[in-house]
């Protein structure tokens, strides 16, 4: 084999690792996208008779989101999360207002507890589910009534 040949072959072996590292990347990037979670945000709080709040997918905002309450680690409920909250869409979250949620609380002991609300996820046609925490876990007590009383949290910078 000759100089140039061997040039050639060389150049030709280059150039096929070029184009399968870009293969692999390409995969790689759409298997991020479809198993990962999009961004979503959210807020909840602690109601005498209920945890609320609401819950966005900050790249689809008029995508209602399936959220899932736990509480004390152990699921709670779950339900979609497009009840009115004008004062999402007033402070620009999201192109309208049907974004809440509110889990009704009726049978738990007396005491402390935290209360987590977790975004739903799909991918794989619906074979995956994945979850992510929707704001900060919700610290409450639950009085001698039944009354839930949120428990105040000190500041945390984020």
């Amino acid at each position: 084999m000759d100089a140039r040949a061997k040039s050639l072959l060389v150049q030709l072996l280059i150039a096929k690792s070029i184009v399968e590292g870009l293969l692999v990347v390409g995969l790689t990037v759409g298997f991020v996208f479809d198993v990962l979670p999009p961004y979503f945000e959210g807020w909840g709080e602690a109601a005498p008779h209920a945890i609320e709040g609401w819950a966005i997918n900050k790249h689809h905002q008029s995508q209602r989101v399936e959220v899932q309450l736990f509480i004390d680690d152990q699921f709670f409920a779950t339900m979609i999360a497009d009840r009115s909250r004008p004062d999402v869409a007033a402070a620009g979250y999201a192109l309208d207002d049907r974004h809440g949620y509110s889990f009704q609380i009726s049978s738990l002991s007396q005491g402390s507890h935290a209360a987590r609300v977790y975004a739903v996820h799909s991918s794989g046609g619906g074979a995956r589910k994945t979850l992510q925490l929707v704001g900060d876990p919700i610290p409450f007590a639950v009085d001698a009534d039944g009354v839930l009383r949120s428990i105040p949290q000190p500041f945390r910078a984020r």
